[in-house]
């Protein structure tokens, strides 16, 4: 008996789109949707919909809530839709928090976090990263990566998986920032494990396994956003070193600065308790600043190791 190939339906034609449908491509050769199709082609989005199998959303957090919902009313109940975004919306949900709130749990939904540099995998490099799904049949499409360079881990922390991946693009920025700076090898080294510290409680208070924010989508992205010459994070936390803010958007609308959104979002909706995780209130502080940060480090590394100020 032969079977039909599957069809998928990629959402977006950015960098990380465009790299997914070269990944994909020759197997499965999927569709593509972007907003530009809105005005071109009436309705556009629900015909491929309702046709795929898979729908891979590869834009950013703000647009998923509007999007699901009509992917909703249309696509089939077996169809998956699985999420590279990493930050979150205007709300202050993750796309996690999205997908469970506008497909709910009868439906097979995920994300896919880790590092996976586009530039590296359309170049036939390996990435790496984990499909957090919510069912066993999202977790399954791992195969459909099978014959790529992107190696998964298939997991159900859902929870875990969104937001370390969320809160590391608040952190990467000050890595970025310190290396600007030319602090040193030893202060990324600290600022490294501090965060994966800090992340793994702040996974225990949101409900989600401490274990996932030193696997890839914590630990592994953390480091490859922070030490990545096309990390988009890395650059702004550069930028806003020397006090040049002016280009750096922080309304959420573009994956390059989904930290500093995020960061604001964090504080608007008190999303992390301020005052338990030092290292995240400062890095936060420093992308929503304006922030003088060789004095804010300065005191931050006394306090942190219990220094007298003199």
């Amino acid at each position: 008996m032969t079977r039909t190939p599957l069809r998928i339906l990629i959402l977006g034609n950015g960098a990380m789109g465009t790299m997914f449908s070269e990944l994909l491509g020759q197997r499965y050769a999927p569709a593509i949707w972007y907003r530009e199709m809105e005005d071109e082609q009436s309705a556009a989005l629900e015909r491929m919909a309702a046709a795929a199998d898979l729908i891979l959303f590869a834009l950013p957090a703000q647009p998923h809530a509007a999007l699901a919902r009509r992917l909703a009313a249309v696509m089939d109940l077996d169809t998956v839709c699985l999420s590279i975004a990493k930050g979150v919306d205007e709300s202050g949900r993750t796309p996690a928090e999205i997908f469970a709130e506008t497909l709910g749990q009868n439906r097979h939904w995920g994300m896919i976090y880790g590092p996976m540099i586009a530039r590296d995998l359309s170049a036939g490099k390996v990435g790496f990263g984990v499909l957090a799904g919510n069912s066993a049949k999202a977790r399954a499409m791992v195969d459909v990566f099978a014959d790529t360079p992107l190696y998964l881990d298939a997991d159900d922390d859902l929870v875990g998986a969104a937001w370390a991946v969320v809160l590391k693009n608040v952190y990467v920025p000050l890595l970025g920032a310190a290396d600007a700076l030319e602090l040193g090898d030893n202060v990324r080294g600290f600022f490294i494990f501090e965060a994966v510290h800090e992340l793994e409680a702040i996974m225990t208070d949101r409900g989600g396994r401490p274990a996932t924010a030193r696997g890839p989508a914590g630990m592994g992205d953390l480091i490859t956003s922070a030490t990545s010459r096309s990390s988009h994070h890395r650059t702004i936390g550069a930028e806003l070193a020397f006090g040049r803010s002016d280009k750096i958007a922080s309304g959420g609308e573009y994956i390059r600065s989904e930290g500093v959104h995020t960061a604001h979002r964090v504080r608007e909706h008190a999303l992390v308790a301020r005052g338990r995780y030092p290292l995240f209130d400062l890095a936060c502080d420093f992308l929503t600043g304006p922030l003088d940060l060789p004095e804010a480090l300065k005191r931050y590394f006394d306090q942190r190791f219990a220094r007298r100020q003199s």
